[in-house]
């Protein structure tokens, strides 16, 4: 399909492929050609900012602060779509908590419980690519072979179970995720759009075909699915640029967009547009922000991008979208408060790499530019920042000779008012959570330090407890105010651990689970959304890989207490499926395996990509387990399957 659409377009875009492919050689993402301090000692102080006068502004402030090309690399769907890595797993797109944040069950309309996304934050929403209501799934499904998306409304009665009606979306597009509104009447489809342009460099007979990206935009659908059997789109606005992030609070959903920010060699300054329906609004260089200076020391690797806030109500179609847009470094990594939308990036001044921060103020439909601040080293992803008592904190890693992190606390102007350096000298920070006055946050080299850190005293964050195990935990999630859940890896099998933090001075692993295997793994490890627990129900179900090259006491893999419950005896090959624990404070019970694989009992190193289970929920007592192909409902009792829907 992108093949015929190449050569279809070819002629009309010769000229602009040309461009385009000048554009992508650029288009490589640098950090810098010197490793960063730790700690720094002349950051950036916290700023207001500015907005250009005029067109000729902007175009000189760019020429003045870069050589004019642009090194951003695009956002996390970009090298999804062109290089297809999320096949792989390979690109962990993640985005503390002032309550107890997770897939918490809420009540459907027949009383039954059910499961949410997996979200950081309560009552700030995050975009997935499987929702649920109680009575139905919203399920987005890619097909491979033909390059088009879908989106399928199932009714998920165990009785009932079926396809209510599909939702085709354009070629050419990759699916940031989706949301669903409070009262289940709007679905909410996120979005990058990619038109490929291609020049013929070679001889007609020889045929050969060389695409290039070019033309990126993040595109945002709101359908209206009141009735379930018929949806329609309600609405729709497309933004140039690749898509960054978004989240979803109350009624408002808010979409962050980047687009590489140049001067052509032809004196052409693009400009960030807004597509609604049939008008094109682009930004004025009057309505765009930027820092006094660009604090960058090194000139040739400095550029910038224009980074645009979107805001939408999706129950309201006359009311206007809202945005703004910042020219700054590539957006990195974001956290969401109920009030806050806080944006980093990685950038470097002569002493050294740290973090710029931006600040948004949200309400409804008033997006405010606050404040600029910065901090030392970098972040790992977005668990890695938290919003607590008017504090913002951060938990970063600094690399010189050898790398150590640190933990800061900024107030609400972004200034640092309290910090810890140099904790863990030679370790990097593999997983971080805040919860209220604490930070949990593991390091890892060898060992795994768990580190408790008291935030208590906001101006003086202090080591209270640490704990040495093997291994390392790459996702940490409460379990209660008193325990902690961490997954990760030691040696070369998952490994799932509760710690019991209850002294913070003394923390302890109360229990371990590990994945039997020669080498086993979790999408969950990068992805938090495939991580399913429901304290009430006792309930933790997460994906599992397992490749096996030999025999396991010549019986196979089988759940402790010897069912076999949709995991057929592994005697050398490969398993991918959910993993069904019982959780307690004695410990993780495996209650058995779902899988969607069907030639997991033959001789194969590897699995059908579209059978791979990457999401799991519940209703009531019926566990629905998610793959690219089909969704499967099982009972909670005892696993036995109740149905199975084809998602074809």
């Amino acid at each position: 399909m992108v093949q015929q659409e190449v050569k279809k377009k070819m002629r009309i875009y010769g000229t602009v492929a040309v461009l385009a492919a000048m554009v992508l050689i650029s288009m490589i993402f640098v950090f810098g050609s010197t490793p960063s301090l730790s700690p720094l000692t002349n950051l950036p102080v916290a700023s207001a900012m500015k907005t250009f006068s005029d067109e000729a502004d902007l175009r000189n402030y760019l020429v003045s602060n870069t050589q004019g090309t642009p090194n951003y690399a695009g956002g996390p769907l970009d090298s999804k779509f062109f290089g297809e890595s999320s096949r792989d797993g390979a690109l962990p797109t993640f985005g503390g908590v002032p309550s107890l944040a997770g897939p918490s069950a809420e009540s459907a309309s027949g009383g039954n419980s059910y499961s949410t996304t997996n979200i950081q934050v309560a009552g700030v929403d995050e975009a997935d690519h499987v929702k649920n209501d109680g009575s139905y799934l919203y399920v987005a499904s890619n097909d491979y072979t033909n390059n088009q998306n879908y989106v399928y409304i199932l009714k998920a009665d165990p009785q009932d179970p079926r396809i209510i009606s599909k939702i085709l979306l354009d070629n050419n597009i990759y699916l940031a995720g989706m949301y669903l509104s409070q009262d289940s009447s709007k679905l909410i489809v996120i979005g990058s759009e990619y038109q490929v342009y291609a020049l013929d460099v070679l001889a007609p007979a020889e045929a050969m075909i060389y695409p290039y990206r070019s033309e990126v935009k993040t595109f945002v659908n709101v359908y209206d699915v009141s009735d379930k059997i018929n949806p329609t789109l309600a609405r729709n606005f497309t933004l140039s640029g690749s898509y960054f992030n978004s989240r979803m609070i109350g009624d408002y959903v808010y979409a962050v967009v980047s687009q590489p920010a140049y001067v052509l060699q032809n004196n052409v300054l693009p400009l960030p547009r807004v597509y609604a329906e049939t008008a094109v609004s682009e930004v004025a260089p009057s309505k765009i922000y930027y820092s006094d200076t660009a604090n960058f020391s090194d000139l040739a690797n400095n550029y910038f991008t224009y980074t645009t806030f979107v805001g939408l109500n999706v129950k309201d179609n006359s009311e206007k979208l809202t945005n703004m847009t910042i020219l700054m470094g590539g957006a990195s990594t974001m956290y969401v408060s109920l009030d806050n939308i806080y944006v980093t990036y990685p950038t470097w001044s002569e002493s050294g790499e740290f973090t710029s921060i931006y600040r948004i103020s949200v309400n409804k439909d008033a997006l405010a530019f606050e404040t600029k601040g910065s901090v030392a080293g970098y972040l790992l992803n977005q668990y890695s920042m938290d919003e607590y008592n008017g504090n913002f904190r951060l938990a970063t890693t600094s690399q010189n000779q050898q790398s150590s992190n640190n933990v800061y606390i900024l107030n609400m102007n972004l200034t640092i008012v309290g910090k810890l350096e140099n904790l863990a000298i030679t370790e990097r920070i593999y997983s971080a959570r805040f919860m209220g006055n604490k930070a949990y946050i593991v390091t890892f080299r060898q060992t795994d330090p768990f580190y408790i850190i008291d935030l208590s005293n906001p101006s003086l964050p202090r080591v209270a407890g640490e704990l040495k195990i093997p291994g390392y935990s790459s996702y940490l999630h409460m379990y209660d105010e008193n325990h902690v859940i961490g997954l990760g890896m030691e040696n070369s099998t998952a490994k799932l651990s509760l710690f019991d933090v209850t002294n913070v001075n003394s923390p302890t692993e109360i229990a371990r689970y590990i994945v039997q295997g020669d080498y086993t793994s979790s999408d969950a490890l990068y992805e938090p959304k495939a991580f399913m627990f429901d304290k009430t129900k006792e309930l933790l179900t997460i994906p599992v890989s397992i490749t096996q090259y030999g025999l396991i006491g010549g019986v196979g893999i089988v759940p402790p207490n010897g069912k076999e419950i949709g995991i057929a005896p592994l005697q050398g090959g490969y398993w991918q499926g959910a993993y069904v624990f019982r959780l307690t404070l004695s410990g993780f019970e495996l209650q058995g395996g779902i899988t969607h694989q069907e030639n997991t009992s033959q001789q194969y190193y590897y699995g059908d990509y579209n059978q791979n289970v990457n999401r799991a929920l519940f209703i009531g007592n019926t566990l629905y387990t998610v793959s690219n192909e089909k969704v499967k409902l099982n009972s909670l009792t005892d696993l036995t399957q109740i149905a199975e829907i084809n998602l074809k």
